[in-house]
Formats: C-alpha cells, sequence, structure tokens
C-alpha cells in the first residue's frame, strides 16, 4: 500500500511539473521562463492532488457496500462535481488578472477537475480490483494446494493397508509351508514397518531414494522366503542417484504388482529388473520395474481393480503436475514393464 502512495505522489507531482512546463511553451521558445507563473501553477494544481486522496476510502466505502453499477457511476459522478466545483472556488480565491471572464473560462477548468476525479477514482478502483483478485488467486491455491495434499494423504493411507494387508498374507502363507522362515519374514516385516511409521511420524512425504530402495529391498527378501529360488532380481542401479527424494511408497507398490502377477501364478523362475538413472543434465529420476512373466493386455490396465499401479501414478501426478511421466509397456506372453520420471533435486 505503502508503493501505491508513493508512485501516487511522484506520478501527481511529475505531472504538474510538466504540465507547468509546458504551459509556457511559447516563453520556453523565446529563451524566457517564467519562475512566478511556474509556482503559481504548482500552487493551482498540488491541492487537487491532496483532495484527490479522499476518492480511495470513497471507493473502499462504495465497493464495501455492493451498490450496483448504475449507482456507483451516479455517486462517483456527485463526487466528481463536488470536487470541480470545489477546485474551481479554489481557484476563484486565488485568481490572477481580470476579474471578469468568459463563462468558458470557468466551464473548462470544471470539467477538467471532474475529468481528473474520474481518471483517479478509476485507478483506485482498478487498483482494488487487482488486490482482490490477487487475494482470490492465493486463496484459490491455497484450497487447490490444500485439496491436493488432502487427496495425496488419502492415496498415502490407501496404500500403507494394501501393503501390510499383501505383506501379512505373504506372511501367513509361508507359515503353512516353514515356521523358521516365517519368523525371519515377522522381523523383516517389523523393519518395513519401521520405516511406513518414520514417514508418517516426520509428516513428510519425501524420503531419499537410498531409503525407497532400501524398504523394496527389505521387501523383496521377505518375498524370497516364500518364492525361494523362484525369484531373481537384477539391481541395475545408478550410484550418483541414491540422495535424491521422492514421495515415500513410489516404488515398493510396483514391485509389488510384479510379484502378484508374474510370480505368484507361476511355479517356474522369472526375473525382476530394477533399474534407476539420473539425468544430471535435466536433473530427472528415471525408475523402471520390469519382469518376464505373463504380461496382460495393455487395454485391460485402466479397468483393472488393483490400486497399487494406479495409486503411484495419481500420486506422482498430483505432486509434479506435467512434469511427471509414468508409463506401462506390456503384452500378453512380453512381460510387464512401469517406469517414470519426475524431476527432483538431490538433498
Amino acid at each position: 500500500m505503502s508503493r501505491m502512495w508513493r508512485n501516487y505522489c511522484l506520478a501527481w507531482i511529475f505531472y504538474t511539473c510538466f504540465l507547468s512546463v509546458m504551459m509556457q511553451t511559447e516563453n520556453i521558445l523565446q529563451g524566457q521562463f517564467d519562475l512566478i507563473g511556474f509556482f503559481r501553477i504548482l500552487r493551482d494544481m498540488l491541492p487537487a492532488g491532496v483532495f484527490l486522496v479522499v476518492v480511495w476510502p470513497i471507493s473502499g466505502y462504495l465497493e464495501r457496500i455492493q451498490i450496483n453499477t448504475a449507482k456507483l457511476v451516479g455517486a462517483h459522478l456527485f463526487f466528481a462535481i463536488a470536487f470541480g466545483a470545489g477546485q474551481l472556488c479554489l481557484m476563484l480565491i486565488f485568481k490572477d488578472g481580470p476579474s471578469a471572464r468568459d463563462l468558458s473560462w470557468y466551464m473548462w477548468p470544471f470539467l477538467y477537475n471532474m475529468m481528473g476525479y474520474g481518471i483517479i477514482a478509476s485507478v483506485f478502483h482498478g487498483v482494488r480490483a487487482t488486490a482482490a483478485a490477487r487475494l482470490q488467486m492465493i486463496a484459490i491455491n491455497q484450497a487447490q494446494n490444500l485439496l491436493v495434499a488432502a487427496e495425496l494423504t488419502a492415496l498415502r493411507n490407501k496404500l500403507n493397508p494394501h501393503f501390510l494387508f499383501n505383506t501379512l498374507h505373504s506372511i501367513i502363507a509361508l507359515v503353512r509351508k516353514d515356521a523358521k522362515a516365517a519368523e525371519a519374514a515377522l522381523f523383516r516385516f517389523s523393519d518395513m514397518l519401521r520405516y511406513i511409521l518414520d514417514t508418517e511420524k516426520s509428516g513428510s512425504d519425501r524420503v531419499t531414494l537410498n531409503d525407497e530402495l532400501q524398504f523394496v529391498r527389505d521387501y523383496l527378501d521377505l518375498e524370497s522366503l516364500r518364492l525361494g529360488t523362484r525369484l531373481q532380481v537384477n539391481w541395475d542401479l545408478d550410484s550418483k542417484v541414491t540422495g535424491v527424494s521422492l514421495p515415500a511408497l513410489s516404488i515398493q507398490p510396483l514391485v509389488e504388482n510384479s510379484i502378484k502377477h508374474a510370480f505368484n501364478p507361476r511355479s517356474q523362475p522369472g526375473n525382476l529388473r530394477i533399474f534407476s538413472h539420473y539425468d544430471e543434465e535435466k536433473r530427472r529420476l528415471k525408475i523402471v520395474i520390469s519382469d518376464d512373466g505373463p504380461g496382460a493386455d495393455i487395454t485391460s490396465i485402466a479397468s483393472a481393480t488393483g490400486m497399487g499401479i494406479r495409486t503411484v501414478e495419481r500420486r506422482l501426478m498430483l505432486e509434479y503436475g506435467d512434469q511427471a511421466e509414468f508409463k506401462i509397456q506390456t503384452e500378453p506372453g512380453a512381460g510387464f514393464k512401469v517406469s517414470f520420471s519426475i524431476p527432483t533435486q538431490a538433498n
């Protein structure tokens, strides 16, 4: 607000000085300058700039009472006439030269001051409208951010029980086959629970890629107790990328999807590949999870009832918007491949 008034004062002083000089154009062309006339014009003009400050609270009041456009114009027309008449009275009080003047001599200053009032009133209403639009935009952005945060929290809350249910189901299946391995799986499961609880406790949904991959390793170690040699994992990781951050539980649901669809239904061994790459020039992280399982019809993915892949994709889109890339490549008998790429910064 102080900046607006500073600009108002500077603009009015500049305009007054400019007008004072322009009204002496003929004298300047003849090499003369009437300094007394210059200050006389300043004397006549500066009070108008002071009086027009009152237009600011007037415009605010008229907007607060929310009158229609016709009444708003009418109110300003009334104040413009009052301002023009007041300025004319001041001019008559401080008049110089002969007392007898034509009517036109009085009308033009009167109309000029009314026009000046109209310009200042329009500018003030424009300033208020711009400020209101900016506040409205801030409120909209805050509401959108809250909505995105709420949806991210809801998606995260979906993933947590989804992971817990599936993992406990795997441990129960392991208990029936190998009680000792099931005990080891429970210890591994406790480490995984600690990871989830720590991210919940911190209040931040961001983790380092190294922590997320360690969580995936714990999950695969647990599943290997059940699947044995059927599960072959190929880690192809970029050593430069471990310190970057990403949303927690961005990779494990994709790995879990491969375990569920590529390994659980089959008795023969399979390969799971986990790939990461960091493009330093573009500052983008790319993650690829692929398997050599039975694959699927790509058209059936959209209507699938599982929530893992769809939830991860939605979270990334909410977090990064158009900068996130998420891609699924599969066909019957050709395995399943999920990749995503996100902008990121090193921690």
